[in-house]
């Protein structure tokens, strides 16, 4: 197990050294940043500082080892550097240090804080709403995959069956806007939800922030449609596999009752296919969830990025792109992982 988790983390690596390569070339690699970074206002003598302190005025190769030196947690700065850029870590040697920190994402052209500070006051809201569209997901789409596929052939199998190809065909995009106009707008007054919010108020007297779970449902439900419909196909596709196989009839032959048969023999050995959306697609539903925090004016990573990209704020959009990677990742891993825990007969090596 232990040799698995090293490898997969090992190739974690080589995919996350992609993309950096990836987002480097694609936000920085080509054009000038320093316009950006110095506004209107700017004259050479500040652009050329800009370009200086950026590495703009160095080949494309090693801007690219600069990059990937800031953003790697092994790393070799000099002390000067260490100070300027506030990286946090163990560091050791002379002037040039060896270190070991915290990948430093640089900072934001338009705001001059640090990107990885941004992502971080973002990140908390992204998870909460994935999280959250999950458990609607699962809650509600595992035992109405089990009802599908027990009731095989009934009206509530192929209600289940039809709602569910309904919910995979519809983009999410285009049923955040229908459910925040109809919900959130047309029907605020009936549901006490609005077509916008964050998941925190600010109190006015002592400036706190307050958790406001309201804000939370629509965007949640939005988010939570499409991976509802693939574990609910899922689970009934698992289940109807599952319960034509010998052990099942065994079950039912010894007198065992049809509850007992269903969630404690037949489920266990269906939920490894559901396992894999469900981790699946938590990690899609990081990338899922830019566009409708965006339209529920949700304050995540997705909501953050899109306005960064409004601004031409790369340094914010390759950031969110690397933790994004990383989160991808890192479920992935921990789904291999849950294979084996829930079905024996999966071997990790």
């Amino acid at each position: 197990m232990l040799k698995y988790i090293v490898r997969r983390i090992f190739y974690g690596l080589f995919v996350l050294v992609g993309v950096v390569m990836l987002v480097f070339f694609l936000f920085q690699g080509f054009g000038d940043p320093s316009r950006l970074v110095m506004g209107q206002s700017g004259d050479a003598a500040t652009q050329a500082n800009i370009r200086k302190e950026l590495y703009l005025d160095q080949p494309k190769w090693k801007q690219f080892l600069f990059y990937l030196n800031d953003v790697s947690p092994l790393c070799i700065h000099e002390w000067s550097e260490i100070k300027t850029k506030s990286l946090r870590g163990i560091f050791v040697g002379g002037d040039v240090k060896l270190g070991l920190k915290i990948p430093y994402l640089r900072r934001s052209y338009q705001s001059k804080r640090e990107v990885g500070a941004i992502l971080l006051e973002a990140l908390p809201g992204t998870l909460l709403l994935a999280f959250a569209a999950m458990m609607i997901a699962v809650v509600i789409g595992i035992p109405l995959g089990i009802v599908a596929a027990v009731k095989q052939n009934t009206w509530l199998d192929t209600s289940a069956v039809f709602a569910s190809i309904i919910g995979i065909s519809a983009p999410s995009f285009f049923m955040g806007i229908i459910i925040a106009y109809l919900f959130g707008f047309i029907l605020s007054s009936w549901t006490g939800l609005h077509i916008t919010g964050n998941w925190f108020d600010i109190d006015e007297i002592t400036g706190e922030r307050r958790l406001v779970l309201k804000n939370l449902i629509l965007p949640a439900i939005t988010l939570g449609i499409r991976p509802l419909a693939i574990i609910t196909q899922l689970t009934r596709s698992a289940m109807l596999d599952v319960l034509d196989q010998d052990y099942i009839r065994t079950a039912f032959a010894k007198g065992l009752t049809k509850r007992t048969v269903i969630w404690k023999h037949a489920l266990r050995n269906a939920l490894n296919p559901v396992v894999t959306a469900i981790t699946g697609w938590f990690a899609e539903l990081l990338a899922g969830a830019f566009f409708v925090e965006y339209i529920f004016g949700w304050k995540g990573i997705g909501k953050v990025t899109v306005d960064a990209l409004e601004k031409l704020d790369f340094p914010v959009v390759m950031g969110s792109v690397l933790v994004s990677a990383a989160f991808f990742i890192v479920i992935n891993i921990v789904a291999d992982i849950l294979y084996g825990v829930i079905d024996p007969r999966v071997t990790i090596r």
